[in-house]
């Protein structure tokens, strides 16, 4: 467990901005508009030689345009009661005001140390507020997110804040988690609910108001005593349905969370069918060739007496591309099989992870010439050499051939998806790469065309002789 350090204060003061100027990159969503932090956002961060859990929060007294208030009030409350210190954070620019003096009350109330960071001070009218400030009972720091302005300072302060927190035995260094999981699909599907029976808490927002969850919230889940890393993400949406900056950065996050995780959850509404929305998350989520768990939710509400297996050739034939992908049928709301998705991503993991010797792969090739041969195209023959893999995760094989631009779609579909047979993976992507193999009887350094001439590759002759032979004794003979 590492110290706890909750950033709070009043909306649009700049604590999400603080977030990120204190981690050193860009993690929460930044915008202009008042009230974008709902859910806590944390992250660990090193200062000094302690690393420090930063915990994000939503604006105190913020009116929610979605009536959200009570949600994000509760997650401000969590967070207070679990924070070992606390970073009150007010505006410079506007002054003390009355909300900052009802907070700065309630703070005091607390026995947690709290360090008053007086934010947007990066102007002489800024600096010249900070005294004022004085007021609200804690010591004022100066500081400006936007800048990186009085940072080492207010590190300083937070170190100070947290001397006293014991230290764990393995000197407060977070792990690295043995499992990245990336929790995607379209707005209401239930992601919410599914990471906070996972966690055990009521760690992220769960509303019937869609587009709740809008920052990607990681959480820290231990299992059997390993850590796994959970990444809530917001609602993906078509590009026209996208409405401002905010919503434009939380597709974003969610579509970098996909490439960042191991495996991908994609949550389906098994009451609804599977739209144009579904469609273009499995899409992308298999141009980025990633291993992925489509979680069936909801499935206490299907009605009409389907089957297991009648919905799983529904989800084969709505979306193709992820027809090796495995199909948990879970009900989030009660937890039933959600320990089961988890387990069913780290088997994908696993595989994604596996190598497989070259002449295995070779067998295998051959295997599969000796079912289907690649069509001859404009009068030449495809041909594979041999084939190697030269990386995991996902397993990537290289193929030497004579000419990458034989091997149409349709042949390439079905080689993948026989070696996926074939070799250890068949529930997560593989990449096979084409590459021409250069030809040891041309002296062009990119071989000849069709991967070598007939009879043994060209001769260098020599220049020609002219003839001079009488014309009359060629004519005779």
């Amino acid at each position: 467990m590492l110290p706890v350090v909750a950033i709070v204060g009043r909306p649009n003061v700049g604590k999400s901005s603080l977030l990120n100027a204190l981690l050193g990159r860009r993690y929460a969503i930044v915008d202009d508009m008042a009230g974008v932090t709902r859910d806590r956002v944390a992250a660990p961060v090193q200062m000094g030689d302690r690393w420090i859990e930063l915990v994000d929060t939503g604006g105190i007294g913020i009116v929610d345009t979605q009536s959200l208030e009570e949600h994000v009030e509760a997650q401000i409350q969590q967070a207070l009661e679990i924070a070992d210190a606390l970073v009150f954070v007010t505006d410079g620019r506007e002054g003390c005001t009355a909300m900052d003096q009802e907070i700065a009350l309630a703070l005091r109330g607390r026995n947690v140390p709290v360090i008053l960071a007086v934010n947007k001070t990066e102007s002489k009218a800024g600096e010249a507020a900070v005294g004022e400030f004085g007021k609200l009972g804690f010591e004022p720091w100066a500081v400006s997110a936007l800048e990186r302005l009085g940072m080492d300072d207010l590190q300083t302060a937070v170190l100070e804040a947290v001397e006293d927190v014991a230290e764990a035995e393995d000197g407060d260094v977070p792990g690295e988690p043995v499992l990245k999981v990336a929790l995607v699909g379209r707005v209401n599907v239930g992601k919410s609910t599914f990471l906070n029976h996972l966690a055990g808490a009521q760690r992220t927002i769960v509303s019937e108001v869609p587009g709740t969850t809008r920052d990607s919230v990681d959480v820290m889940i231990e299992k059997d005593g390993r850590k796994m890393l959970v990444t809530d993400t917001a609602g993906l949406k078509r590009e026209k349905q996208v409405d401002g900056s905010v919503e434009f950065y939380a597709q974003r996050r969610a579509e970098h969370s996909i490439r960042r995780a191991e495996v991908s959850l994609l949550m389906l509404d098994c009451t609804s069918e599977i739209t144009r929305g579904d469609k273009r998350i499995a899409s992308f989520i298999e141009t980025e060739c990633r291993p992925v768990v489509i979680v069936a939710n909801k499935w206490d509400l299907v009605k009409g007496g389907m089957e297991l297996a009648d919905y799983a050739d529904y989800v084969a034939k709505r979306l193709p591309g992820l027809h090796y992908a495995p199909i948990v049928f879970v009900t989030a709301k009660e937890g039933r099989n959600v320990l089961a998705a988890l387990e069913t991503a780290e088997s994908l993991a696993k595989q994604s992870k596996e190598r497989v010797g070259t002449p295995a792969i070779n067998k295998a090739l051959e295997r599969a010439r000796s079912e289907f041969l690649p069509p001859v195209r404009v009068r030449r023959t495809p041909k594979i050499y041999y084939g190697t893999q030269t990386d995991v995760n996902p397993p990537t094989i290289m193929l030497f051939v004579n000419d990458p631009r034989l091997f149409r779609s349709g042949y390439r579909r079905f080689l993948e998806n026989r070696l996926r047979e074939v070799l250890p993976f068949k529930e997560i992507p593989l990449r096979l790469v084409y590459r021409r193999r250069r030809s040891i009887f041309s002296g062009n350094r990119g071989g000849t065309r069709g991967g070598g001439t007939r009879g043994g590759g060209s001769q260098d002759k020599g220049p020609r002789r002219k003839d001079t032979r009488n014309k009359d004794t060629r004519s005779k003979r």
